[in-house]
């Protein structure tokens, strides 16, 4: 099998409204952005911004398909998704690589997103069943009681760039699959990847306006918001953004699913077995160059295993193979822009100053051939203490933080104090250890010798304190329930109805 095809395309990217491609409103000023290729830093195209008169428009279109489509019976719905996960399929690497493209994670690791990405509409695809409703017979004497879900109506998702493909998936194909019709509000980093999709749905079958996309910034989430049309957003990245969406949401009258940040916690008991540590350790720390919501960025060494763990994670570190995510041999590839690698780099520089022991210092990481590309080396600091910004504080960067604590409590009293309950993960050779840590920690997804612990289609994904704003989790069952409201049924028919007016509520006689 050769190697992959790049993506080269200079073309601008567009909005997708009403079934095709969309240049802008009429009478919007023209605003554009650079869309760089992280690996060599130069711009690679365009995208353009759109603000209320796009989203007004992808609204409009998405409202007015919206009732045909909720009509659409469920079965014939999920044939649509059904053609659409066959074509994600076909072409998952020409998606793989418009992500490496645009992002600068590695070909092998975009292939992965969209692989998680596609099960999700795999699961979609099971919708019949998932909208099966509740039904008591006789629930009263001559009375039925059933329950139904609903879909809401016009919904939205705005996405981070670290996952251009796969976050989108955990939204719209259970949004679609429920009967919404849906406005996707991709990052601007990487905007190529919604478009490439929205193509393949229109291939599927999908009907036009039922999704739309509308690139851009905060002028056109925040349009988004105050539509009176939007029944629900949702989330994924910074925490702030995400308590402020949240809030902005509510005060709208709308349901918001919110994601924010993560501070992801490994835990690392004395009888771990030492190189599956180090290379669980290595891989969620510095794949996809740190910019992962589900990334270890602290490793909590218990009692010992400290000393023993941090030279070879030193080791490691130091070898990490950096350079264009399109080579084969290479193991991180580039932050996602100039801003953020200066951002990560002050990072280091403020770990440094607090007093942490910087073992492996990644700033001022250059390739030949690639000098002006957003790169920056795998950084380890060892003794990190709680009080530190670096600590607290969400660096998405490859920057792992080594914290020495005594024992189990002290370890699981660290990770449940952090304000951030995204993911965290223990590593023990112990049973009993593994299931206390398990039912003790106050974070909503937990690995145990599982360093990543992204649950898969049908669980559901979902934070807990200040890493998620709302009552429901994405996709899965949570998801379905996100994009449908019940209704409660209750028939009865005159052959049953009782003479006389009833000024009493229906009870079970």
């Amino acid at each position: 099998m050769g190697a992959p095809e790049a993506f080269t395309t200079t073309s601008d990217v567009n909005h997708w409204i009403a079934g095709r491609p969309f240049k802008g409103a009429s009478g919007t000023a023209a605003r554009s952005q650079a869309v760089y290729n992280p690996a060599t830093g130069h711009v690679a195209r365009h995208v353009c911004l759109g603000g209320e008169r796009e989203v007004a428009a992808a609204v409009a279109a998405a409202d007015e398909a919206f009732p045909a489509w909720a009509d659409t019976p469920p079965m014939r719905r999920a044939r649509v998704l059904n053609k659409f996960l066959e074509l994600m399929n076909r072409h998952r690497d020409t998606l793989a690589a418009i992500i490496t493209a645009e992002h600068g994670k590695v070909f092998s690791d975009a292939q992965g997103e969209v692989t998680r990405g596609i099960d999700i509409v795999e699961f979609a695809c099971g919708i019949p069943q998932l909208l099966k409703g509740d039904f008591t017979d006789q629930v009263s004497t001559g009375i039925d009681n059933w329950t139904l879900r609903q879909p809401l109506g016009v919904v939205a998702g705005v996405t981070p760039f670290n996952f251009p493909c796969m976050v989108p998936c955990w939204m719209f194909p259970v949004a679609l699959a429920c009967g919404n019709s849906f406005v996707l509000k991709p990052s601007p980093l990487d905007p190529s990847a919604s478009l490439f999709m929205a193509e393949l749905l229109r291939e599927a079958g999908l009907p036009d306006g039922v999704f739309n996309v509308v690139q851009g910034d905060k002028v056109a989430v925040d349009a988004l918001l105050a539509h009176p049309l939007l029944k629900a957003l949702s989330f994924v990245g910074s925490t702030p953004i995400a308590h402020a969406l949240y809030q902005t949401g509510a005060m709208h009258g709308k349901r918001v699913q919110a994601l924010g940040g993560a501070k992801n916690h490994m835990v690392v008991m004395p009888d771990a077995d030492l190189e599956q540590s180090v290379d669980a350790l290595i891989g969620s720390a510095y794949g996809s160059a740190g910019e992962r919501c589900m990334a270890i960025s602290v490793a909590v060494l218990v009692g010992d295993i400290g000393d023993k763990i941090v030279p070879l994670l030193a080791e490691r570190a130091r070898r990490l193979k950096v350079g264009n995510g399109m080579a084969s041999e290479v193991e991180m590839g580039p932050v996602i822009s100039h801003a953020a690698k200066d951002r990560i780099e002050s990072y280091i520089a403020l770990g440094a100053e607090e007093g942490a022991d910087l073992i492996v210092d990644g700033r001022g990481f250059t390739i030949q051939g690639f000098e002006k590309g957003f790169f920056t080396g795998g950084t380890l600091f060892d003794r990190v203490l709680p009080s530190m910004r670096i600590y607290k504080e969400e660096i998405f960067g490859p920057v792992l933080c080594c914290v020495r604590v005594p024992d189990m409590a002290k370890a699981l009293q660290l990770v449940n104090d952090h304000e951030f309950g995204n993911g965290v993960s223990c590593f023990t050779s112990d049973g009993n250890t593994a299931r206390e840590f398990s039912r003790r920690v106050q974070v909503g997804m937990v690995g145990i010798n599982v360093p990543i612990p992204v649950p898969m289609a049908w669980h559901g994904f979902g934070g807990w304190k200040r890493s998620l704003f709302g009552d429901m989790h994405a996709y899965g069952e949570e998801g379905v329930r996100f994009y449908t409201k019940q209704k409660s049924v209750m028939q009865r028919w005159p052959a049953s109805t009782p003479k006389g007016a009833e000024f009493a509520l229906p009870v079970s006689k």
